[in-house]
């Protein structure tokens, strides 16, 4: 069985909006690749993250805000005979966005950056406190590029 690639808009983005967390991909500032699990928020071909104010991460989108991002969603292990071990597999879809990273700086717009994370994991409407709008850094990556994968499905 081999990997089908993802090109419907409609299966990437459901992909994307499925999926718990992602991978953040980069490339730290010593030229070595540089992975983090992340929380995420996604609308209209945009990527919405946050985090520290300071720290690796953010040194590291400041001068190479280059990133590559990943979702999987529905793994399922699998195998056609249980004793040979070529013949386990893992089902899954995959998607890869490619942009980059540009903070977002003023209140109101970091505000509704939040909404649009907290509406990935739960329903309903939030609050947000001056000092978590003030000590948070939000960023979002306009998303240039989708690749899509599926194995098993």
């Amino acid at each position: 069985m081999r990997a089908r690639e993802i090109s419907d808009k409609k299966e990437l983005v459901d992909v994307i909006q499925r999926a718990q967390y992602c991978h953040l991909a980069m490339v730290d500032l010593e030229g070595k690749p540089y992975v983090l699990p992340m929380n995420f928020g996604f609308r209209e071909d945009v990527i919405y993250l946050h985090g520290a104010q300071h720290g690796k991460k953010i040194d590291i989108l400041k001068q190479h805000p280059e990133v590559c991002i990943n979702f999987t969603t529905d793994h399922h292990l699998r195998y056609q005979n249980e004793q040979v071990a070529c013949s386990w597999s893992m089902k899954y879809r995959s998607v890869l966005c490619y942009g980059q990273a540009e903070f977002i700086m003023k209140p109101e717009e970091k505000i509704e950056a939040f909404h649009i994370i907290m509406a990935q994991y739960a329903k309903g409407e939030f609050k947000f406190n001056p000092p978590s709008i003030r000590e948070v850094n939000v960023w979002k990556v306009n998303v240039v590029k989708f690749e899509g994968r599926a194995y098993g499905y």
